[in-house]
């Protein structure tokens, strides 16, 4: 298991990735007009404070993976850096 938080930037959103397997980063800053995250990759803005952003394309039906465990699967297509919640995993 690997741990890394993005560092905190004005380039980029500051987040928690804590497996090598995980499709989605936590975000833990209230940095909502940035649209990157810090270290590099896309991230859709408005996504609140311990939300979750894709790291990269989610097809649907696919597994939504979150510190090394399925929390959910894609009920829809979900692009690299969109907002992962109910909308969109269930």
């Amino acid at each position: 298991m690997t741990t890394s938080i993005g560092p905190s930037s004005e380039n980029g959103r500051k987040h928690v990735v804590v497996n090598n397997h995980d499709n989605v980063a936590t975000l833990l800053d209230a940095e909502l007009a940035l649209t990157t995250l810090a270290g590099g990759g896309p991230c859709a803005a408005g996504i609140p404070f311990g939300h979750k952003a894709a790291l990269r394309p989610i097809a649907e039906g696919e597994a939504v993976i979150k510190y090394g465990v399925t929390i959910g699967h894609a009920t829809a297509a979900i692009a690299a850096g969109e907002h992962v919640h109910v909308h969109n995993c269930e």
